[in-house]
């Protein structure tokens, strides 16, 4: 379980500070993004990125170097305008306000979610998601 705490504390890190800025339910909504089976989970989210042509950008999140910066408007892109209007909709905030959080986060979460580049499978990443999710609240 060492490393699954690191990697809580980790996520936990990057998001305080200037999270006060942000809105309630974000960390849900990212986590419910990772873990959705109807999308195909965090794999899915990583090929909806690539079949944008963001796989560059996707994979230096997988990868074990510096994260490339994501826009929101290729976050708007890769996950489409229904979805970023739903999770606006549930944050209270514009779908430009959610795509410039998504942006912020999402490369932060899938890094820490891929240790030493590599996605998880199934049963590993439900327990690292439950246990950030209530590490988050």
């Amino acid at each position: 379980m060492g490393l699954l705490d690191t990697l809580t504390g980790q996520v936990l890190g990057s998001l305080s500070g200037e999270g006060a800025q942000r809105p309630a339910g974000l960390a849900d909504a990212i986590l419910a993004l990772v873990n959705d089976p109807q999308s195909g989970g965090l794999r899915g989210l990583i090929g909806a990125f690539e079949q944008q042509g963001l796989g560059d950008i996707v994979s230096s999140w997988i990868g074990t170097g510096q994260n490339q910066p994501v826009s929101a408007e290729q976050v708007q892109s890769a996950l489409g305008s229904e979805q970023v209007d739903a999770i606006a909709q549930k944050l209270g905030v514009t779908s430009q306000e959610a795509s410039g959080h998504l942006a912020e986060l999402l490369p932060q979460i899938v890094d820490k979610l891929t240790p030493n580049g590599t996605v998880p499978e199934g049963g590993d990443l439900a327990g690292m998601l439950g246990s950030l999710k209530d590490l988050l609240r």
